[in-house]
């Protein structure tokens, strides 16, 4: 069984975490399979875009399956798990454009995950969490630093200082989701966008895509001349 399907669909590669009846909690075998994915995304120059969505009805990822908590052989050897295999850090540097479709529950990693991709789409069943606070930790995949980028800080704050869910209605407001429709036009709106994203220049939107994501730190004289360049760049390859 596979606990990440991946499926080409012409340009576009459409990624499933496939364990539904345990709401696609990432397990270590899920995210082994994860990282051989997403490093398929960043090796093969043929892809365009990226779609991500959970199996079943219930989540996208209610996050990290927490029984997988305390079964390494040490401490040490964890965190070495995490770092040889930075999970997160592959899907910030990802150069494609990542779609997250959600549906049900995205809590804690599932929330994060969704958060390196570069557009959320959600149905109106979707739940939004960072819960960590309630079992005693913080967020440790990056939700402390991404969801303050994507929503006003106050709310990023009152989220991860609460693990109070938000639903999809109140996610679309504050801006952490960017299209909400029925449940039935989830996968067909992601498909959408996924085909009007692929007709594009492959160079041309890898190019954006750094752009907004590298100027986002930057003063905007620094962030003019980005744009600058890559435009040049963007310019001579198409």
């Amino acid at each position: 069984m596979s606990f990440v399907e991946a499926a080409r669909d012409g340009d576009i590669l459409r990624i499933t975490l496939n364990r539904p009846e345990r709401l696609n909690a990432v397990h270590l075998p899920m995210r082994d399979e994860l990282w051989t994915v997403l490093n398929l995304l960043h090796d093969d120059p043929t892809l365009r875009v990226a779609v991500l969505t959970g199996a079943g009805d219930r989540a996208f990822s209610a996050g990290a399956d927490i029984t997988d908590f305390g079964t390494a052989p040490s401490v040490i050897e964890a965190r070495d798990a995490r770092l040889d295999r930075d999970l997160w850090g592959l899907m910030s540097r990802l150069e494609i454009p990542l779609i997250a479709a959600i549906r049900g529950f995205a809590y804690g990693a599932g929330l994060e995950m969704s958060m390196y991709c570069d557009f959320r789409i959600a149905d109106t069943t979707a739940q939004f969490a960072l819960p960590e606070v309630t079992l005693g930790y913080i967020p440790s995949a990056g939700g402390t630093q991404t969801l303050s980028r994507h929503i006003p800080r106050g709310d990023a704050v009152r989220m991860a200082a609460t693990g109070e869910p938000i639903d999809a209605q109140r996610a679309y407001e504050l801006g952490l989701v960017d299209e909400l429709v029925a449940s039935d036009e989830l996968i067909p709106a992601a498909t959408r966008l996924a085909e009007l994203l692929a007709s594009y220049e492959p160079s041309v939107l890898r190019a954006v895509k750094r752009a907004v994501r590298e100027g986002a730190g930057l003063s905007l004289e620094a962030g003019l001349a980005l744009e600058r360049r890559l435009a040049a760049r963007a310019a001579a390859s198409a």
